[in-house]
């Protein structure tokens, strides 16, 4: 047991200089500031429309997002009391490492001219997001698989949320500002299907045994992960809506979502389970569930009362979801979802592109006014029909879809290589080699 604590401290410690003396070099050649931000000169093939913004939007924007990202999900992945605290110092990694990587990546399709990557604020904003989806992943294989098996698990995670992105956001002109289909819905299959294919039916039985035990850390990380959730996920839903009379819509509408998603949970948990009040983990789950509703539909003409009937709505799938539909996922599909992604982030987040598709429809000069231009340029400038664009909101699901997917049983293959498991009497070890940390 200790020569397999040794080599997997070392086998980390590794791959992690490796990554980040990749990182470095790759940095050292491309990326460069941007000029947007700079009062200088700017070449004509970047888009510097966005530079008087850069100082009043950018940043609290970017501290929200990023304070959303670094602790709200990691509080989220420490609610098992034998691997929480080794699940956190890996969400601190994996976050650390995937903002490099998807700052390069993303550069490649978004900011790249003349052979270099131009970063600013904007790109910041766009990395954190990639990151939140790999966070999300990991939720799903989270007490399955060793640190450096995540590790690997979000350079490829990275590079294919990347390309999703770049798909529906730049090629098809897909509307999914608060991320529904880009984070939610490709985070949450992505990992389930890493999970499929990393399916070991007699270690999961041990290790789902073992994940049962939780203690009343629960319920302490689940109030402050709540409380951040509350405060910064308005302002992470409309981070990229640049244009402020949008982004009222966006937070206001997310805001709503939130509310309705909550008090959903009381109505239904009492009946669901043989408790009065619902646990704060419960809680937690119908808040992210929620906001995700609202991640494709938060700008958009949504109305009040409408954000209210679908946060109302998604708050009572969500938990009949963790009663009746993840048993049978693990039962009869064998995938295991340690922290229910499917329940709060991949379902809500269907949803929420379906209900995107659907307001598509409405989205006309009259109903939309000047914000028409904000939310779907192509239709205001002519280029598209109403229906064109609401075609192109609803393929874009079945494409996240397939693309998290393959994704993941490519990622899950490699992961499932033999030299870079650990045995099952060494997991527990590990981790506690971490706890130390």
């Amino acid at each position: 047991m200790a020569d397999h604590a040794a080599a997997s401290r070392l086998r980390l410690s590794g791959l992690c200089f490796l990554l980040q003396m990749l990182n470095i070099l790759l940095f050292a050649v491309f990326v460069r500031y941007s000029p947007e931000g700079s009062p200088g000169r700017c070449p004509p093939q970047l888009n510097c429309s966005r530079r008087k913004q850069d100082s009043a939007f950018q940043q609290p924007h970017f501290q929200n997002v990023h304070v959303q990202v670094l602790l709200s999900f990691g509080l989220l992945v420490a609610f098992l009391s034998r691997y929480g605290p080794g699940s956190a110092a890996i969400s601190i990694l994996i976050t650390a490492f995937a903002i490099q990587w998807a700052v390069l990546i993303q550069g490649m399709f978004h900011f790249f001219l003349n052979g270099k990557i131009y970063v600013g604020a904007q790109s910041m904003v766009s990395a954190d997001f990639c990151t939140a989806a790999v966070l999300i992943s990991t939720g799903a294989v989270l007490g399955r698989v060793n640190p450096v098996q995540m590790l690997l698990l979000a350079l490829l995670g990275v590079t294919l949320c990347t390309l999703n992105e770049y798909i529906l956001l730049s090629l098809m002109g897909v509307s999914d500002s608060g991320r529904s289909l880009t984070v939610h819905t490709f985070g949450a299959y992505f990992g389930l299907m890493v999970s499929r294919v990393l399916y070991q039916p007699h270690k999961d039985k041990r290790r789902r045994e073992e994940q049962q035990d939780k203690g009343h850390q629960t319920d302490v990380f689940a109030v402050v992960g709540t409380i951040y959730l509350w405060i910064f996920w308005p302002s992470f839903t409309s981070t990229t809506t640049v244009h402020d009379n949008a982004e009222n819509w966006a937070v206001l509408n997310t805001y709503f979502s939130l509310v309705a998603s909550t008090v959903s949970t009381f109505i239904l948990s009492p009946v669901l389970y043989e408790e009065s009040t619902p646990r704060m983990v419960q809680i937690q789950d119908a808040t992210l569930a929620g906001m995700a509703m609202m991640g494709m539909a938060g700008e958009m003409l949504v109305t009040p009362f409408g954000a209210l009937i679908a946060g109302f709505l998604v708050g009572l799938i969500s938990p009949l979801g963790f009663k009746f539909f993840t048993p049978v996922l693990h039962s009869r599909l064998k995938i295991q979802d340690t922290c229910g992604v499917h329940n709060t982030h991949g379902l809500p987040g269907v949803l929420g592109a379906l209900l995107g598709t659907l307001l598509t429809l409405l989205a006309t000069a009259d109903t939309y006014g000047y914000r028409l231009e904000l939310v779907f340029p192509l239709v205001a400038q002519g280029s598209r029909t109403v229906t064109d664009q609401a075609f192109i909101q609803l393929s874009a699901l079945p494409l996240t879809l397939l693309l998290a997917t393959l994704g993941g049983c490519i990622t899950g293959a490699v992961l499932k290589i033999k030299v870079l498991r650990c045995s099952p009497d060494g997991q527990y070890k590990e981790n506690s080699v971490l706890r130390e940390v």
